[in-house]
Order: C-alpha cells, then structure tokens, then sequence
C-alpha cells in the first residue's frame, strides 16, 4: 500500500512539472489520466478565474459597472463558441498526429489552427470594437450602463485575437500530451490580471484610475502575456510541438479539414449554452427568488464540475492519440477508466450537495426565499450527477476523435428537444413551478449520458478519419 501510494504521488508530481518523455499510447493508463487530468483539471480553474477576479473588483465600482461586465460576458459566449469549437478540432488533429508519430504534420496542423483563429478573431474584433455602444445597446442595456462599460467591452471584444489564440495553443498542447505546459500558460496570465485588475481599476501613484475600463485593460494584457507565453514555448524546444519557418504555410487541405470539424464542434456548444438561457427564461417566470436561487445553485455546479471537465479533456487526448497509434481498444479502455474515475468524484461532490446544500448557498445569501430554492436546485440537480459522469467523458471522447457531429446532435436531441419542453411542461403544463425546470436538468443529462454510452458502445469513432 505504500509503494502504491507513493507511486500516485509521483506522479502527481510529474503532472504539474509536466513529463515531457511520457508515450501516452503505452503503458499504464491510470498513470496516463493522471499525468494529463491534473494539469487539466488546473488548466480548467485557471481559466475561470479571470471573469472571477473582474467581477470581484468592478463590484466596487456599482451596478452600472458590474452590468457593463456581465454583458460583456455575455456576448463573449460567442467568442467561446468560436474557441472551443477550433478548440475541440484542433485537440484532436494534433493528438492524432502524435499518435502516428507523426511530428511533422502535428507543427503544420497546429499552424493551420493559429492562422484559422487570426482570420476568424479579426471578424469577431473588429465590428466588436467599432461598436461597443451599440452592442451594449441591443443587450438591453441602460445608457448610464453604456457610458459607464463601453471602453470594458470595447477592450474585450477587440481583443478577440487573444482569447481565440489562448484557447487554441492550449489545445494544441493538450493534444500533444503537454498538460503541463497549458496549465502554466494560464497561471502566469491570472497573475497578471491579478496584479493588474486593482492598480488599474482604483490606480495608485502615477497610475491613474480608470474604472472599469481598467478591467478590460487589464485582462487583455493578462491573456495577452499568456500568449506571449505560448509562442515563447512553441519558438524554443519546450513542447513537443515546434513550429520551424518549414511548417509556417498555409494547407488548405488541413485548413478545410480542420474548419470542418470546428464548425460542428462550435454548433454543439452554442446548443448546450442555448439551452441554458432557455433555463433561465422559464425559471424566471415564477419569481425573482427563484432565478436567484438558481443563479447561485448553477455557480456552484458548474465550479464544481471543472475538475470533471479535467478528466474529460484528458479523455479526449487519450482517444485522439491511441487511434493515431491504431490502437483503438486501448481509447476506448482510457474512456471507460476516466468516466468511472468521474463517477466516484461527481458521486462524492452529489453526496455532499444532497447532504448540505444549505451551508453552500448560504455563503452568497441569507435571503431566505432565495436559499429555499438555491437548496432545492442544488439538490435535484445533484441526483443526475453519476449520470452526468459518463455523459461528460463519453461526449468529450467523439470529440477527441474528431467526430464532433455525433455529440452535437446529442446535444440537439438531449436538451433542445428535451430538456426545455421537459421543463416548460413540468414547470407550467403540471404546475411544479421553478422546481419542474429543474428537474428536466437532471433527466436531461441522464438522456444524455444513455445516448453517449449507447452511441459510444456502437464504436463508429474509432474509423473516424482526420
């Protein structure tokens, strides 16, 4: 028992300091999920911490500016798609390509994927800076909210370039099996929004405060910094990917093919995050309460779930690489082993949901109406969560094979034709209230975890050709 547990706190180590010799088409396959799923799984809160440090300062600046903020974010969801649509695709061109030891394809499909985000970031950057105003103004926002967040959202969305580069370098590496080396992009470039946010929102000395503008500015630099990280990585010999003057060209074929799969891949998130606005408009027509409560239960869930979203990502590489090494019996292995390792860790984070999701929600409110619906949320939403376990993983595992359609109909059927009659029904058609919108969730992602496993099971993924 102690070799053994000295052995998973090595490699625990070897995760986070990143081992660069590690074939992931041979070997032990738990000590493969951990070498990818720690970093990843850090990576995955990284990544969530830049909206949260800007939420964290700007709410000190009033409700105008916090609104300019949260519609921001909103209209950045459309810049997400985009990134993790290339995202998807690219992860699973490149981990492919390792699999078929195949070093030189791998650089030119990861410069195919960096020139894509350049051509697609100007069409998102552009009209989003010229029109900062104007957007606010059709997200229903108020003038004082306009004047008060015009230069935030101007400096985010015309920065486009460095939020789609962020995400698809980082792909790039997970792909290629250097976890590592994405989870430390993403540290460096928190610390500097962190150390920025303040000192340009409040100022102090000679630098001037400038509000939330400063917010904008600040995160821009941050994910600027990371990238600058990146390409730092990619110009010298710390990744398995290196980009030479030779693979600097422009391959229409992988382009196409490339374009091809994140197309579908951007149509399946914007179908989940679709269905959750749908959510939020049913839940709302009950009280201001309940869309508190939910509000506050989903915030919980979805931090809650980035470790899970780790063990997915580190999934998806496993396939993408073992089917380049035509070994697809070993992906599907690394799928079945990941989900049940999901299971017992969304299980253990249900059980403690179920028991006290009082003490959770209290922590963002004493109100106790909107507790009253925080904890049921929390709570039915936490019954689906084994099936949520399998249904993450299995989804993730299409996409590292680069089959992005099966997931995205599943996606359309699970939750457009599904989940959002199910939670009008239960909610207005019986009379259940919020709480029938939110048991469609739990049903829903049970749906979705039965035709992800039976869709898995039928193993068409493993002819899927990239």
């Amino acid at each position: 028992m102690g070799q053994r547990s000295s052995g998973f706190w090595a490699d625990v180590r070897a995760a986070i300091a990143g081992d660069e010799h590690h074939d992931f088409t041979e070997g032990s396959l738990t000590r493969a999920i951990i070498l990818l799923a720690i970093p990843m799984v850090l990576e995955m809160c990284m990544e969530s911490l830049f909206g949260i440090v800007n939420v964290f300062w700007v709410a000190r600046l009033g409700s105008n500016a916090l609104a300019a903020v949260a519609l921001t974010e909103a209209m950045l969801a459309l810049v997400f798609a985009v990134a993790m649509g290339i995202s998807m695709a690219t992860t699973a061109l490149i981990a492919r390509r390792i699999g078929e030891k195949d070093a030189g394809g791998a650089s030119v499909a990861a410069f195919q994927s960096i020139a894509l985000g350049f051509f697609l970031a100007a069409a998102i950057a552009i009209p989003g800076f010229l029109f900062a105003p104007q957007l606010l103004s059709a997200m229903g926002a108020e003038q004082a909210v306009i004047q008060a967040g015009a230069g935030y959202t101007r400096w985010i969305l015309g920065n486009a370039l460095s939020i789609l580069l962020l995400f698809i370098m980082n792909a790039i590496f997970r792909g290629a099996g250097d976890a590592a080396i994405a989870m430390r992009v993403l540290w460096f470039g928190n610390a500097v929004n962190m150390v920025l946010d303040p000192l340009l929102i409040f100022g102090l000395g000679p630098i001037p405060a400038l509000g939330v503008e400063g917010a904008g500015i600040a995160t821009v630099i941050g994910r600027s910094s990371a990238v600058a990280y990146q390409v730092w990585v990619f110009l010298g010999s710390r990744s398995r990917i290196r980009l030479e003057r030779r693979h600097m060209r422009i391959d229409l074929t992988v382009m196409g093919r490339l374009f091809g799969v994140s197309a579908t891949g951007m149509l399946q998130y914007l179908v989940a995050t679709a269905s959750w606005v749908g959510l939020v408009r049913i839940v709302a027509m009950f009280s201001s309460a309940a869309l508190a409560g939910y509000t506050i239960a989903i915030r919980i869930i979805v931090f809650s779930i980035l470790p899970s979203w780790g063990l997915a990502n580190a999934a998806a590489t496993l396939v993408g690489q073992n089917l380049g090494a035509r070994k697809p019996e070993r992906a599907e292995s690394a799928v079945w082993r990941t989900a049940l390792y999901n299971m017992y860790f969304l299980g253990a984070i249900g059980l403690i949901f179920i028991a006290v999701p009082g003490l959770l929600v209290r922590i963002f409110t004493n109100e106790p109406e909107v507790v009253r619906y925080g904890v049921a949320c929390l709570r039915i939403i936490s019954y689906g969560y084994l099936f949520y376990a399998y249904g993450m993983v299995t989804v993730q595992a299409f996409n590292g094979a680069g089959d992005t359609r099966t997931p995205t109909w599943i996606n359309l059927g699970c939750y457009w034709l599904f989940q959002i009659p199910m939670a009008w029904l239960l909610a207005k058609g019986m009379g259940f209230g919020a709480h029938g919108a939110f048991w469609a969730i739990p049903l829903a992602e049970s749906a979705l975890a039965a035709a992800g496993i039976w869709a898995f099971r039928l193993g068409r993924w493993k002819q899927q050709v990239i």
